[in-house]
């Protein structure tokens, strides 16, 4: 039997996770939640290094952030769309780990499988709460299942954060399992390809984006999510 999971994170690519909300994993985990993510492809498609090795990758990563589960669907690096037969296999995730709250791709960013990955995810969420969808996963038919939120993180693009959370104190712990994955960010000693991400400018990009996202709300490091329907509070003291 699959694990309970409080958040479940849904991720194009190993390393979107890590660098959209690595923060807010390493945070929620520190609060006792039981966090996973479930990479839709391989990166099979990626300029630098190979399947095998960002595989071994995004298990350093997964120790790193102290998850509970990570799961790969081997869907089609770049060839994926929002089709019925790419829903079922999130759905039956979703199903399997019964999240409250779902993190997904960015609903718009510099690389279309993010996007795709975003509409995917919001179909995938609703249509595992209805009951006539039916589903199987390890021989077994899978209960209905739909996470009460899900929130898109934010990537290369600025968009307006609907909310922003402090990741002051867990940025360490998310650059670590950033840096875990070799292969992808800035060697010098590597004789593969220069790619976007791979720029020593892109590191800077990601920090001054979180410093950004931090200032917003008076603190030093922040991650920022939109919303597709309005999020409430109980108090406006939840409000900081």
């Amino acid at each position: 039997m699959a694990t309970k999971l409080d958040i479940l994170v849904l991720a194009a690519h190993p390393d979107d996770a890590e660098l959209g909300c690595g923060g807010v994993i390493a945070s929620h985990i520190a609060m006792g939640k039981r966090v996973g993510i479930v990479d839709f492809t391989r990166g099979e498609l990626g300029t630098r290094g190979s399947v095998a090795i960002r595989d071994q990758e995004a298990a350093e990563a997964a120790r790193v952030l102290g998850i509970s589960v990570r799961e790969n669907l081997n869907l089609p690096d770049g060839f994926f769309q929002n089709t019925r037969d790419y829903q079922l296999e999130v759905v039956k995730a979703i199903r399997a780990y019964q999240p409250d709250i779902v993190l997904a791709n960015a609903r718009y960013d510099r690389h279309p499988d993010h996007g795709r990955s975003s509409e995917v995810a919001y179909e995938a969420c609703f249509l595992a709460g209805l009951s006539k969808v039916e589903t199987v996963r390890d021989g077994k038919p899978q209960p209905a299942w739909r996470p009460r939120n899900l929130y898109h993180y934010i990537q290369s693009q600025y968009l307006q954060p609907d909310f922003i959370v402090d990741i002051s104190a867990y940025w360490d712990k998310k650059m670590e399992s950033i840096r875990a994955y070799r292969s992808q960010f800035y060697d010098p000693a590597s004789k593969e390809p220069e790619t976007y991400i791979s720029n020593p400018a892109f590191m800077k990009l990601l920090e001054a984006r979180a410093v950004e996202l931090g200032h917003a709300i008076g603190v030093r490091y922040g991650e920022g999510f939109t919303v597709r329907r309005t999020a409430g509070v109980k108090s406006l003291y939840d409000i900081f």
